[in-house]
């Protein structure tokens, strides 16, 4: 199995998962083992799972502009947990892959493998709820042929996405390309960084 299959796997079980309830407040239960790889796949798609349907509720145009308001430092909350865990994720692969010799000439890649996984993740999200449009029967023929389509093209995403993801690690396991992560280094939740926070500072 290559590591985006076990990806796609785990990121698949914890949408169903999520689906059980379909509620954002739903507790995770997570069934890897802690610290593992898996069970950082898990949360990873947990956190994008929960923050998918955020993103959707606070679209509601009635929604009430209190209620609106601590969505959002929701999901504030949740790209700072989101971006964390990349970089753990990013951990794992710089842990195995930084040592290894490497050509002269290797080359660095354009961004890291944990923010490619973080794609492949959310782009699980996209194909199961392009399904859903797909498969709904309240709507029209013309409806469900547009969101076909549009799933196609997310499918073919998926394998080409997948594919560039496992050709990159194995370009490190190989050395014609070098290990190297930098930290995102937010600053608009650093209270030491953002001026509208540092500058409310008495």
């Amino acid at each position: 199995m290559t590591f985006t299959e076990l990806a796609n796997h785990i990121f698949n079980e914890a949408i169903a998962d999520y689906h059980k309830t379909d509620t954002v407040d739903t507790p995770i239960c997570n069934p890897y083992p802690a610290q593992s790889i898996e069970a950082c796949l898990y949360l990873k798609n947990w956190i994008d799972t929960v923050q998918w349907h955020l993103e959707d509720i606070i679209r509601d145009p009635n929604i009430n502009p209190v209620e609106a308001l601590a969505l959002k430092r929701r999901i504030d909350r949740s790209n700072q947990d989101r971006t964390d865990l990349v970089e753990r994720i990013d951990s794992y692969f710089w842990d195995k892959y930084h040592n290894l010799n490497h050509d002269d000439d290797a080359a660095i890649n354009t961004e890291s493998p944990a923010w490619a996984v973080d794609r492949l993740s959310i782009l699980q999200l996209k194909i199961y709820h392009m399904q859903v449009e797909v498969d709904r029967t309240d709507v029209s023929a013309e409806h469900k042929a547009q969101c076909q389509a549009k799933l196609n093209v997310l499918t073919e995403q998926d394998a080409d996405l997948a594919a560039a993801i496992d050709q990159l690690l194995a370009d490190y396991e190989a050395g014609r390309k070098v290990m190297k992560v930098y930290k995102q280094m937010k600053m608009y939740n650093d209270p030491n960084l953002n001026p509208v926070l540092y500058g409310q500072k008495s």
